[in-house]
């Protein structure tokens, strides 16, 4: 015991190792009907943490070349011991992280978590789940098979549609006209470096806000302790919340592990340029919305062509639901605060059903 305290001590005066204790200690999680919603932000950050692993593991043997990169990926699923496990694991994981991702932004949306002082807390997050979406689509590539090569040339087709900057966006993503080589390089390197920069820098941001401004109450609930129908109360983050936290990340890895045996991730065949695109070929799930709204957009929509007018309104649409905090002002139940539940629930609805056309 004495040493244990000597070590305390020793970090103490170095890092102020104390006052991370006494802030453990003091730091308490709102208890209510809706607590179940905020362990998806930790959930989205546990299967971020097994990408990383999982990647740094498959980044030992990946060539991100087009003639080496599946043949690659083939030997890790192959000849790595426990590989095609780890690669599994990767892609499951990836997709559950994007599918907590959108959970936990629509439950953060439906509680009103961005009303003030959270403003910032809500923009980082909304920047952090585009780039979870960059990943996604980017790793989508790497393993150079024919799904991921002609779905990669229909999405860098949808960016080139964006008004203004499409053309030099395809040659960016491209890094040509065609999809080729420098287009695997390119996803690589956004892959591996320069998205989990942007990514670590933003979770660092979003995570300080998140502990110092602490979870919001929802406003139904604030609103009922006011009237006195009901407390507030709240529970300790350590030991308490940081514990329940933990179960879910063990049931997470639980389920991981079973869709990475039962369902292990499939290779398909090697990609190549000169063969005709596969019939139905359509973008990864999360990105199906989009890809179906685009083909029953009409040609021309006034003086715009049809793709160009999508891509705009998809812009103008995630530029008003990132800036929702500033926007919904009235705190409570009011007229302007029921429009944009209202809208929470259409976007909901339009997703689904436009992600369910498109899987016909």
């Amino acid at each position: 015991m004495a040493s244990h305290h000597k070590i305390r001590d020793w970090f103490d005066e170095r890092f102020g190792a104390g006052s991370v204790e006494d802030f453990l200690r003091h730091k308490t999680v709102p208890v209510n009907r809706h607590t179940f919603w905020y362990y998806l932000g930790g959930m989205t950050l546990f299967l971020f943490i097994i990408q990383v692993l999982t990647g740094i593991l498959l980044l030992l043997y990946y060539r991100p070349t087009p003639n080496d990169a599946f043949e690659s990926v083939q030997f890790i699923m192959t000849q790595v011991h426990f590989g095609w496990l780890i690669r599994s694991v990767h892609s499951w994981s990836a997709n559950l992280m994007i599918f907590t991702a959108f959970v936990h932004m629509f439950s953060v949306y439906f509680l009103k978590a961005y009303r003030k002082p959270r403003e910032l807390t809500w923009i980082s997050g909304m920047l952090l789940l585009f780039i979870v979406l960059g990943f996604g689509f980017s790793g989508y590539l790497l393993p150079w098979n024919t799904l991921a090569f002609f779905a990669t040339k229909v999405g860098t087709e949808m960016a080139g549609s964006v008004p203004w900057i499409g053309k030099w966006l395809l040659v960016f993503l491209r890094g040509g006209q065609e999809v080729t080589g420098a287009t695997l390089t390119r996803f690589f390197g956004f892959h591996v470096a320069v998205l989990p920069g942007l990514a670590t820098l933003l979770l660092a941001i979003h995570l300080l806000l998140v502990q110092h401004l602490g979870m919001s109450v929802p406003p139904g609930v604030e609103r009922a302790a006011a009237e006195g129908r009901t407390s507030l109360r709240s529970m300790p983050f350590f030991p308490n919340f940081l514990l329940r936290d933990i179960i879910g990340w063990y049931g997470a890895l639980g389920v991981l592990g079973g869709l990475a045996a039962i369902f292990p991730w499939e290779l398909g065949a090697k990609a190549d340029a000169f063969a005709p695109a596969p019939a139905g070929i359509r973008p990864e799930w999360y990105f199906l919305f989009m890809f179906q709204t685009l083909k029953y957009l009409p040609p021309k929509i006034l003086f715009l062509e049809g793709e160009l007018a999508g891509m705009l309104g998809f812009g103008l649409a995630a530029a008003v639901w990132t800036l929702v905090p500033f926007l919904d002002r009235r705190i409570g139940f009011g007229r302007v605060t029921r429009f944009f539940t209202g809208l929470g629930i259409f976007v909901i609805g339009y997703m689904v059903v436009m992600s369910a056309l498109a899987l016909r």
